[in-house]
């Protein structure tokens, strides 16, 4: 099945474009962001607002409660069931997220194949608890590749690859690559790109509307039902909220922390697009980006109708 996926930096605007094209055609969204999955984590998250979600269909958005756990590889297996019931009912389904693990879940497949191991784990744990940062330093050692692509306060993914490689002496982006050869290449890839200049103007404005709105009571309100431990809130905008109201800094200093790893962020996820060299890059400051992105999904959803037909 051919997969439709727009893809682009945090900021750059491409749920907007998404949602304006569903009005216009029988679109459905699969988010591909790996925090909206998070029920309560609205404003940090920069969730669809109330009139996008109701005006066009969305998936994968709230589903889960920042204590579970949640990963690519369910991830994976709840949208391709999403994606197979939109198309049974004459949809389409559009990918819409800059989480570049469910990309690569989507269109090369998730690497599951080493078990867990809890010693190694819990050595991986006690290690990290008495040299913070050793992870990240071991992780960039052993498998760079694996590095580039693991944000540095992912603690979980970053256990994982350590644990695939001390368990079998070889990296994860090795045995991933091989998983990769069994890869879905059926698939478009837009990325929806700006100036930079004009990318980080929007994600400080972002940041900005993001206290204005609520964020630190929505960060209170979170701590008050989960506490301040869980992974879902190893993310940029909850952790230096957090940090704010543990006094390790002001609160001028948590927004200019959470602009400048937002961008740069911004700019990880451009470098990992760019591996994709059939992707088509669309600038969403031009005039006509909306209808070039309408155009190639009706030529593919046109080309499948008749070979279906």
């Amino acid at each position: 099945m051919h997969r439709f996926i727009i893809s682009g930096p945090t900021g750059s605007g491409k749920t907007e474009l998404a949602v304006a094209i569903a009005q216009q055609l029988p679109i459905e969204i699969i988010s591909m962001d790996s925090r909206q999955v998070y029920k309560y984590m609205d404003i940090g998250t920069a969730k669809p607002d109330p009139y996008q979600l109701v005006s066009v269909k969305h998936h994968m958005i709230d589903i889960v409660e920042p204590s579970e756990y949640f990963n690519a590889f369910l991830y994976q297996k709840m949208a391709k069931e999403i994606e197979m019931d939109v198309v049974r009912r004459g949809k389409i389904p559009i990918y819409v997220g800059g989480t570049g693990l469910y990309i690569d879940a989507l269109v090369k497949g998730f690497f599951e194949g080493v078990p867990r191991d809890e010693n190694i784990r819990k050595e991986l744990n006690q290690l990290n608890e008495q040299e913070p940062g050793i992870l990240r330093k071991m992780l960039e050692e052993f498998d760079p590749q694996a590095a580039s692509r693991i944000h540095f306060q992912d603690t979980k993914r970053t256990i994982r690859a350590l644990e695939v490689y001390l368990k079998t002496g070889k990296r994860i982006s090795e045995l991933q690559s091989q998983q990769s050869r069994e890869s879905n290449e059926d698939f478009t890839l837009v990325v929806i790109n700006r100036e930079r200049e004009e990318l980080y103007k929007r994600i400080n404005s972002r940041v900005d509307k993001m206290i204005e709105y609520g964020l630190i009571d929505e960060v209170k309100e979170l701590i008050s039902k989960y506490g301040k431990s869980l992974e879902a809130f190893k993310t940029i905008g909850y952790q230096e909220i957090i940090d704010y109201l543990d006094g390790v800094y002001s609160l001028e200093t948590a927004i200019h922390l959470i602009k400048r790893n937002t961008r740069h962020y911004a700019r990880r996820q451009i470098i990992y697009l760019r591996r994709f060299k059939n992707a088509i890059w669309i600038d969403a400051a031009e005039d006509e980006a909306k209808e070039k992105i309408m155009k190639l999904i009706e030529e593919k959803y046109l080309i499948e109708q008749n070979i279906r037909g």
